[in-house]
């Protein structure tokens, strides 16, 4: 387990509302969120699903390794959650084709290059920077 220190800046955080019906609006998320790093990750999923739960426990440690340089961003969220899940739910299933959570794009200079569900934390690493 990585040491946590006071000078790595967190750089995962949930979407708002409004980049969630930005994406809704326009098929895909924002150009900001897309390019907010040369490496993205966008994760939608359930509060309750434990593949989520076990996700998440890895991703500080995932942000602290590649954030040495700030050179990844990872957002996240929990739908189910919100007052507009029913409007976001088929958006997130039929736009993305995907029935599954945790749901995650991973996104390269803004660029989606692939997609997946659950992912152990050296694979998302992998996925997200390409090592």
């Amino acid at each position: 387990m990585l040491k946590k220190t006071g000078a790595i800046r967190k750089l995962i955080r949930k979407l708002t509302e409004a980049e969630a019906r930005f994406a809704m609006a326009h098929g895909d998320f924002a150009e900001e969120i897309r390019n907010s790093a040369p490496f993205v990750a966008i994760i939608l999923t359930q509060s309750w699903c434990p593949q989520w739960r076990f996700m998440k426990s890895y991703l500080e440690e995932v942000d602290a390794r590649l954030n040495a340089a700030a050179k990844a961003h990872i957002y996240y969220l929990e739908y189910d959650l919100e007052d507009w899940y029913e409007e976001f739910l088929p958006f997130k299933e039929n736009t993305f084709q995907n029935w599954d959570v945790p749901y995650v794009r991973y996104y390269r200079n803004g660029t989606c290059i692939s997609a997946s569900n659950f992912i152990a934390a050296q694979g998302f690493m992998s996925r997200l920077v390409g090592s």
